[in-house]
């Protein structure tokens, strides 16, 4: 709630930085170290890391707007909401037992992952050896999407002149 309220943008920043790594703690005290690992590089490290690049290209404080524009972004918000809710309306219950994903792959990985993979948390094993590959592939898309932001924030603001434009020349 703290950097929803705050004002100065650079502290809010820097405290979802702070629940980024509170989380991936918690994350690891759960034995969920996939899933620590990735909320440490993606929330504290690399948003952070963009944000921080963004606020050097911006101000540090946050400009209070009109709040007119307030009204019409609340109906863009609960016209999207209420799409996906209605998307998820013919979906299996929750802790449906006939649900498709617990009819094949499932059962395998709960049964049979100990002892494939040796590794105690399921979902370490699914995603490190059975997913692996795809693992991998998101990482590789954060990376690009990081790579693209940094590229797309960077060169206008360190253009160099052109040649003979300089006083030294005159």
């Amino acid at each position: 709630m703290a950097t929803v309220w705050i004002r100065n943008l650079f502290a809010a920043t820097m405290l979802m930085g702070i629940f980024s790594l509170l989380a991936a703690s918690l994350y690891v005290l759960l034995d969920a170290v996939d899933v620590a690992l990735t909320e440490a590089a993606v929330g504290a490290g690399l948003s952070i890391i963009l944000m921080l690049g963004a606020l050097v290209l911006t101000t540090s404080k946050e400009k209070v707007r009109d709040t007119r524009h307030n009204l019409l972004a609340l109906v863009v918000v609960l016209i999207t909401g209420g799409a996906l809710i209605y998307g998820t309306m013919d979906m299996p219950g929750f802790g449906d037992p006939e649900a498709p994903a617990h009819q094949h792959v499932s059962p395998r990985y709960t049964q049979e992952s100990v002892d494939e993979i040796g590794i105690p948390n399921m979902v370490t094993s699914v995603l490190a050896s059975y997913r692996g590959l795809d693992t991998l592939g998101e990482v590789l898309v954060i990376f690009v999407a990081g790579v693209g932001v940094l590229l797309v924030l960077g060169p206008g603001r360190y253009r160099r002149r052109p040649r003979g434009s300089g006083k030294a020349q005159e």
